[in-house]
Formats: structure tokens, sequence, C-alpha cells
């Protein structure tokens, strides 16, 4: 073991989630690739006393360097200490592949991790799950695992089609595997064209009611769950950019689904595109710009104030622990 989370001042996410379910809101779940993203989030949550799960997934975690990223979550930590604070925060893998990768987020430091044996048949991801549960939960680590398959594409997740989780067995696949939150397929899509103008996105609540009957008060997951905002698609593409037919899940139906056992909704595309936006803008007004403080610095602060918007419009997680002061 290189680390364990808790010398991190991390925490995993059993607490966080209980206290969601019962005070009716979700946990923001934002992945990050860089330093400023990070300070984006975390300044975000702790101006806004929102707990938080900071992402990454293997292709992030390879870019970042392993070695580096426990490091990075102690930064993310201290900072909300300084800042006067007490949210929690959680570093958590997203979509592991395989219980090697899962074993190795753990011993560097994870407090929280995914597998993703989806796309294997229903006895293959009960077992693959069940593995990396027994192993994490003798490190105090949470775990999620996921049943039925996203449409789309983002990082190292790829599917063609989409496969509604079915209700009639989560109950057995919790049982069996053990692990602590569960990711459900009920609409949602990995990427920034998840849906083509003209659309109407409906992500299947009905479905959720269902499941929450048959485990009820357990943590459900929302992945693929950006907006996708106009905004910034607008903006990349009056910047040079081509971002065509880009639209994402409505604000108002995840709030509604964060008001149930939706204990935790993932986000990425949201803020890839409002950082990209940001680069855009200063170098197109500023071409001959080479300090990356000077534009790697508003894609931040985009990045920063829409996610703030968001835990209110989305998460609903705003106030739910005390507010730090930012620092100048």
């Amino acid at each position: 073991m290189k680390y364990h989370f808790k010398d991190l001042g991390l925490s995993n996410t059993r607490e966080m989630f209980a206290k969601a379910n019962k005070e009716g809101y979700s946990v923001p779940a934002f992945n990050f690739n860089n330093l400023e993203q990070l300070q984006g989030i975390i300044e975000a949550c702790v101006e806004m006393g929102s707990p938080v799960i900071l992402q990454v997934s293997t292709g992030a975690r390879d870019y970042i360097g392993k070695e580096m990223l426990p490091w990075l979550a102690k930064a993310a930590t201290e900072y909300v200490k300084a800042a006067g604070s007490d949210i929690p925060v959680a570093l958590h893998l997203d979509h592991g592949p395989n219980f090697e990768v899962a074993k190795d987020c753990i011993e560097y430091g994870f407090s929280s991790v995914m597998i993703d044996a989806s796309h294997h048949p229903y006895d293959e991801n009960v077992k693959e799950s069940k593995e990396v549960a027994d192993f994490a939960h003798k490190h105090d680590v949470t775990v999620e695992a996921e049943l039925g398959v996203l449409a789309g594409v983002e990082d190292d997740v790829v599917a063609e089609s989409h496969v509604y989780t079915q209700p009639d067995e989560v109950e057995d696949f919790v049982k069996k595997t053990g692990v602590d939150s569960l990711a459900i397929a009920i609409g949602t899509s990995h990427g920034a064209h998840k849906f083509k103008p003209g659309d109407k996105p409906q992500i299947r609540l009905d479905i959720l009611r269902e499941i929450e009957k048959r485990i009820p008060g357990f943590p459900i997951v929302l992945h693929g769950s950006s907006s996708v905002p106009k905004q910034f698609v607008d903006m990349i593409n009056k910047f040079g950019g081509q971002i065509a037919d880009a639209i994402g899940i409505p604000d108002e139906q995840l709030r509604e689904a964060s008001k149930s056992a939706v204990s935790k909704i993932n986000v990425d595309t949201d803020g890839r595109l409002a950082f990209t936006a940001g680069i855009r803008e200063v170098l197109a007004a500023k071409p001959g710009e080479f300090d990356p403080r000077k534009y790697i610095g508003p894609a931040k602060n985009y990045m920063k104030e829409y996610y703030k918007e968001k835990i209110v419009s989305v998460f609903g997680s705003e106030g739910a622990y005390k507010k730090g002061t930012p620092r100048k």
C-alpha cells in the first residue's frame, strides 16, 4: 500500500451518500484531467458548500501520472481546510476496466473505485464486481458497479447501443456482489453527441422508480449526465471549433432524479466544453498570447462558474456542508 486515502484527507462515499439520500440531493462527481480543472472543481464546491467526488478515468490517471495524482488529491483537501470548509472529498476511479486497475488505484490512495464489467454476461459482471468489492472493503474503500449499458463515446468508454437496466436483476446483483452503489442505464449517454437537434431527451424515471422499490435506500448512480450547454458549444464553434449536433440531458430531469435514491451524478463533457470554450475565446481574441496562465486561467473560471450553477440546478447539494472562503 503506497498511500491510504485517509492519509490524503479523503473520504469514501458511504456517509456522503447516506446524507444525500436523507436530504434529497445528489453528490456531484466531476471528472478532471489536469490541475486547472481540479482547481475549478474544488473551488466551486468549497464556495457552494457541496460535497464532491473527484473522478479520473484510467486514461486521465495515465495522463496525470499515478505517482502525482495522490498529491493533487492531497492538495485539494488541504485547500478545503485552508478555505475553512468541511466538505468531504472523494477520489474515484471512473469506469475501472478490471480488478488489477482497481487494486492499483486503491493502493495509490483512491477512496472509491468503479468496476465496470457491464459489457460482460450477468454472471461474469457479478463475479468481477464481487472480487473488487471484497478487496476494496478490506481497506475501507467503497465500490461502484454497473448494470445495463450506456451508449456513446467518452474517453475509454465506447458503446454503440443502449441496454436499459432490468429492475428484476438489481436486488440479486447488489446482494451477491456487496458493492456500495450501482450505476444504472435509464437513458443517459456518454459524450457530447447524446441526441440530435429536434430530439426530446427523456430519461426513464419509471425504471428508476421501479429500481428504487427493489433496493430501497440503496445509492444509485447516473453516468453520462452532462447537459451539453449550448453557450459553450456556440463559443467553441464561433472561435474555430467544430462541435455539431450536440444536445445533452435537460437539467430539470436530472434534478428530479437527484431528489430520489440517485446519490451520485457524473459530469465530464460539460467541464470539457466550458474549459475548451475559454481557451478558444482567449486565443482567438489574442492570437499572440503564449502564457498558459492567461488562457488556461479563464478556462478554469468558466468551468468553475458553470459548475456552481449546476450544483444548484441539478444536484441540489449547495449548503449541505460549511461553505469556505475563496482564495484571492
